[in-house]
């Protein structure tokens, strides 16, 4: 059987929670189908002097509860149906914290790797401009994502800020902090993910232990994940990037570890630790998996094998339905990406509302009032989930999409 696509997946999802809840048909076709989608051509002048052309898409999923937010990832897996995917999944996160924005995702085909930094300038700058009709503050808010970070978005909103005429902070989130981005952003899908393993560790009664933790992916969510556990008395037992993983049982120290990989571009050859493959690092015994990587990782293929507690998902759609299943009968306690990590579009609003309102936040500001949503949050889907006997991944869906159904019922279909 050939593999299903993430918008098939994400669709199949939806499809449960409409199910659950009694969504007519009509309703239905309007939260699935997105609202708006783009796909544009993006010629650049190469380093050589070459003509490079590269494809990039916007896609706005639903904006009946708000401006579209979603991040822009560069990747040369980018394509239509999973830009699709990607900005259902941001309408259903963004209700599931209870954030008044609707979904929204982009991305280039491309492999930033082999760009240069004015190429990917050139690039990024190019997009933006083809998009601009569909953008802006109270239209739509990109953010960084795969491939993205920072500078990128310092590129975008300057771009968009030419072509008003004066400077638009509210244009993008997850700048630097110096020219309008928040404190605590960057690591703020990490944190919200941390925030939600405690708040599962309290409500399943696992005690005060030293908890063995297996990351998967080291990028800025997993990196971030990784210290932040750490710091908090967490043995962090394997790590991974794409290249492989380490495993030490008696713990390894992420800050030493990120250091080394930044020196090496792999964490593979890490001192006192033992290689091992990716496949292997998802199926070790552990207290808390927490997949940070990319899609379809856990799969009908590997559900059976895995022996953790709890699976933590701080990557998007790490977790196929048919695995879904698998892992419920097991009896494995599974925070879905909906909730998990949704503290960094939270952050995201939090630094909008900044940039609008021209008043911001210190840090301990910023943490604290990610605390009061996630906790919130985790607590309405969990009492859900427990109160219907269903998972944790269907009670988040169920909630997100009833708040967007109700919505769209409120403000009508016109004319």
């Amino acid at each position: 059987m050939a593999q299903r696509t993430l918008w098939e997946m994400t669709v199949e999802n939806f499809e449960r929670a409409c199910d659950f809840i009694g969504v007519n048909d009509g309703l239905r076709s309007c939260l699935r189908e997105p609202r708006r989608v783009l796909e544009v051509s993006i010629p650049i002048v190469m380093d050589d002097d070459s003509i490079g052309v590269f494809k990039g898409y916007r896609v706005q999923h639903n904006i009946t509860r708000g401006p579209a937010k979603g991040g822009i990832r560069f990747s040369p897996e980018v394509d239509m149906d999973e830009i699709k995917a990607l900005a259902m999944i941001m309408t259903w996160k963004c209700a599931v914290v209870d954030v008044p924005y609707g979904g929204a995702k982009g991305g280039v085909a491309c492999d930033p790797g082999k760009l240069s930094t004015g190429e990917i300038e050139r690039l990024t700058r190019k997009y933006i401009l083809e998009i601009l009709p569909l953008i802006g503050p109270q239209k739509d808010i990109p953010a960084p994502d795969v491939g993205t970070n920072p500078q990128i978005m310092a590129w975008i909103m300057d771009t968009y800020s030419l072509d008003q005429g004066y400077t638009v902070p509210g244009s993008v989130t997850g700048k630097p902090v110096s020219i309008g981005g928040s404190l605590g952003r960057e690591g703020a899908t990490a944190l919200g993910c941390v925030y939600t393993i405690l708040d599962a560790i309290k409500e399943l009664s696992l005690g005060e232990d030293k908890f063995d933790v297996i990351i998967q992916g080291l990028g800025n969510v997993g990196w971030n994940t990784a210290r932040f556990l750490f710091d908090s008395g967490m043995n962090i037992m394997a790590v991974s990037d794409i290249k492989g993983g380490i495993y030490n049982p008696r713990g390894l120290d992420p800050y030493e570890v990120f250091e080394y990989c930044r020196n090496n571009g792999t964490v593979c050859g890490f001192k006192d630790a033992e290689d091992i493959s990716n496949k292997e690092l998802l199926e070790m015994k552990c207290d808390i998996l927490v997949p940070a990587a990319i899609e379809n990782q856990i799969t009908e293929k590997n559900a059976d094998r895995i022996k953790a507690v709890i699976i933590a998902e701080a990557a998007n759609a790490p977790t196929t339905p048919e695995a879904d299943c698998i892992l419920k009968e097991k009896g494995i306690f599974l925070i879905p990406d909906l909730l998990c990590n949704a503290g960094g579009v939270t952050v995201s609003y939090f630094e909008w509302v900044q940039n609008v309102q021209a008043i911001f936040w210190n840090e301990e500001e910023i943490n604290s009032k990610l605390k009061i949503v996630m906790d919130h949050a985790f607590n309405e889907v969990y009492r859900f989930a427990k109160q219907n006997e269903i998972d944790m991944r269907l009670a988040a869906t169920v909630f997100a999409v009833d708040k967007v159904a109700l919505a769209t019922k409120l403000r009508g279909i016109y004319p």
